[in-house]
């Protein structure tokens, strides 16, 4: 289970982003968080992937507390959790060729004699032809870079999920094409997926539950 409990974020001291939040995912579900633009709902999915600490609140991922974010966090607990941010150029090394981009947290979790398949077979699946993944992000198309990163967040085989409008600025056949990539993983291995955004129709579409902003968080 992936647990979010009464969550307090935000960038300042004294001043948070929003209070009290709270939402959980099983393991094999998909979760839709849907809100306006503003209301702090990436600040959330941020928390939840350990890129963030809250002011308050606890977060339980698989049983345990968490106690460390970010680098601070085991590598174990890292690397169960694979993230697609919204806005590719900025989550993306300029560089990087995508290849690289998407072996990245291979390397960096020592895992280098895994590369060459994974890159492979991680690039078929999310559409990327061999000639892409020779180019650097100023090289391709927002879609081509979004699949490249989505590639990325499940190299490593999370059992966790979080995506954060990531598909805000995609045309509409490559979000069809992203979202199913998302679920035939997810339905595979059995991951847990919390899915961040402001389009109801898609997410009650992709998800098997979607809550809505005000009803999980209080005000500020």
């Amino acid at each position: 289970m992936l647990e979010l409990l009464d969550i307090t974020a935000g960038y300042e001291p004294g001043a948070p982003v929003f209070k009290g939040a709270s939402v959980t995912v099983a393991p094999g579900e998909s979760v839709g968080l849907l809100g306006p633009s503003g209301c702090g709902k990436s600040t959330l999915a941020r928390v939840a992937a350990l890129l963030h600490r809250p002011d308050a609140g606890t977060v339980t991922i698989d049983g345990e507390r968490v106690t460390g974010w970010r680098h601070r966090a085991p590598k174990a607990r890292r690397t169960a959790i694979g993230m697609v941010f919204q806005q590719p150029r900025l989550a993306a090394d300029p560089r990087l060729r995508l290849a690289d981009l998407i072996a990245e947290p291979l390397r960096a979790n020592g895992r280098r004699g895994e590369v060459a398949g994974r890159v492979g077979e991680l690039a078929r699946t999310v559409g990327l032809t061999d000639d892409l993944l020779g180019r650097r992000p100023h090289e391709v198309s927002d879609g081509q870079l979004q699949r490249a990163c989505l590639a990325r967040a499940l190299v490593l085989s999370p059992r966790w999920l979080v995506c954060d409008e990531m598909t805000a600025m995609l045309d509409a056949s490559t979000t069809a094409a992203l979202v199913t990539v998302v679920e035939e993983y997810r339905h595979a291995e059995g991951a847990g997926l919390l899915a961040v955004g402001h389009d109801r129709v898609l997410l009650e579409r992709w998800c098997d539950r979607t809550v809505r902003w005000p009803e999980i968080a209080g005000t500020v």
